[in-house]
């Protein structure tokens, strides 16, 4: 649950690309409910004008609340020195909208909300990109799902369907999401590539060569532990290669919770994860970003959220103004023909009983608009204002494609508590002192995991009935 954390608290340096800002990663649960008002930055002229335009393709309708509750840890408001997202600009345009922030914290979100429901004092709506609400926002009854208000088969939302369908529950969909986006990308600094003498990752995926053996072969020829120079480093090395093999711990199928730990797909690549931790190459400090930044480390699996700032505040992560950041997908398995991508959504939960929900609709119809049609907005933003190169900008297109066909969500901090705290054994073949072989974990958890996804879908067929 650390590592979790460690994410969401990560996520919120996240502005304009998925429109968070100002975030609230306060851990202590009497947070403050006062905020001074943001010096935000308005949209260009140019770009303004082209959220004017693109407007007028959403139904003209008056509000009889222009106001949306927004409950989570972080602020949805731009805060200070960041440019309005295209999509609240058009919400604020179009409709007169106003986000008010409700601030909670990371280790009280589900409480907050449940009292709050159960107080008939719901918030509107709450963000589904952790990928920990869904199931249990279900099972809790603090979510409803959308479709009464928003129309999934519709023009405008059509080409998010196979998003939004992975999100369902008895007929109903309790994610709105516009997209799939990557959990994790393979971050690397491409100076310290080339003075290692290795092939660059971004020419080895043009060719269709970026594999595990490859990956394997270029960790432990960088490797050299008495230099403090390591193959691989952070906090998610094992989330990022496990779900490289297409499963992921835990799935939904047809409604129904599915362990995958025995699958042999997944037996594989924990097996390769295993035997690359016994040449050495992974890091034993799991925090240590900076190791790209200064060349002593080679891959860095973390998600965009850490390079897609200002480059002052990504400077952790790699000098991206100077060309020292580059990142790939994680590899594929050898004997696979497809680059897998560890997926969470871009979208939100409507909290039950929720005052407003055609007013969260409307934002979310302008998020959508948006994200289909002002991504040259956002390309500028990067290129500009956050450095970015015209091959840092192409790859995370193609990233996002590889989203539409080959995403992988991961389901297993989305049940209970119980599971959360048992999948943590997904880190065991590469723990720096005491890995354990795939084998090993397996006999030592699968009956927990069993039982505890047993008696989630009994609690599932129990709410369908």
């Amino acid at each position: 649950m650390k590592k979790i954390k460690r994410i969401a608290a990560a996520v919120c340096s996240l502005a304009v690309c998925l429109g968070m800002a100002a975030c609230g990663g306060n851990s202590d649960s009497s947070a403050d409910t006062t905020t001074k008002k943001p010096e935000e930055i308005k949209l260009n002229s140019e770009a303004q004008e082209q959220v004017n335009s693109l407007s007028d393709q959403l139904e003209d309708i008056e509000l009889e609340n222009t106001t949306i509750k927004f409950i989570a840890h972080w602020d949805l408001n731009p805060g200070d020195g960041q440019v309005v997202p295209p999509h609240i600009q058009m919400f604020r345009d179009k409709y007169h909208g106003n986000i008010e922030y409700i601030p909670t914290t990371w280790d009280t979100r589900y409480d907050d909300i449940s009292k709050k429901v159960l107080s008939k004092d719901s918030p509107d709506f709450f963000p589904a990109m952790d990928m920990d609400g869904f199931p249990k926002g279900v099972f809790k009854n603090i979510f409803q799902p959308f479709d009464e208000y928003l129309d999934f088969d519709s023009d405008l939302w059509k080409d998010s369907k196979s998003v939004n369908d992975a999100f369902v529950f008895n007929g109903g969909h309790y994610v709105a999401a516009t997209a799939a986006e990557p959990q994790y990308v393979c971050i690397y600094n491409p100076k310290t590539v080339e003075a290692a003498g290795l092939e660059d990752p971004a020419e080895l995926f043009a060719k269709d060569e970026w594999t595990m053996s490859k990956f394997k072969e270029m960790c432990i020829q960088f490797t050299d532990s008495s230099q403090g120079k390591y193959g691989v480093g952070g906090y998610w090395i094992a989330s990022s290669l496990n779900d490289a093999c297409g499963y992921p711990l835990i799935t939904m199928e047809d409604g129904k919770l599915v362990n995958n730990i025995e699958k042999p797909e997944v037996a594989a690549v924990q097996e390769f994860m295993y035997g690359l931790g016994q040449t050495g190459v992974y890091c034993p400090d799991r925090g240590r970003s900076g190791g790209v930044l200064n060349g002593d480390t080679l891959f860095y699996p973390c998600g965009l959220w850490s390079i897609q700032n200002n480059p002052e505040s990504s400077i952790a992560y790699g000098d991206v103004a100077n060309g020292g950041v580059m990142f790939v997908p994680m590899p594929r398995m050898d004997d696979s023909d497809k680059y897998y991508i560890s997926s969470r959504n871009d979208g939100y939960h409507l909290i039950a009983g929720a005052p407003n929900p055609k007013g969260v609709v409307a934002f979310l119809n302008c998020m959508q608009l948006c994200s289909k049609e002002t991504q040259n907005i956002t390309e500028d933003q990067l290129r500009n204002d956050y450095k970015w190169s015209e091959e840092m900008i192409a790859m995370r297109a193609t990233i996002l494609d590889l989203c539409k066909t080959n995403a992988v969500f991961d389901f297993s901090n989305g049940v209970n508590d119980a599971l959360s705290k048992q999948l943590d054994l997904k880190d065991a073949t590469t723990r720096p002192n005491d890995a354990k072989d795939w084998s090993t974990v397996i006999d030592e958890n699968n009956i927990s995991v069993n039982t505890i996804i047993a008696d989630a879908n009994s609690q599932n067929s129990d709410l369908a009935e």
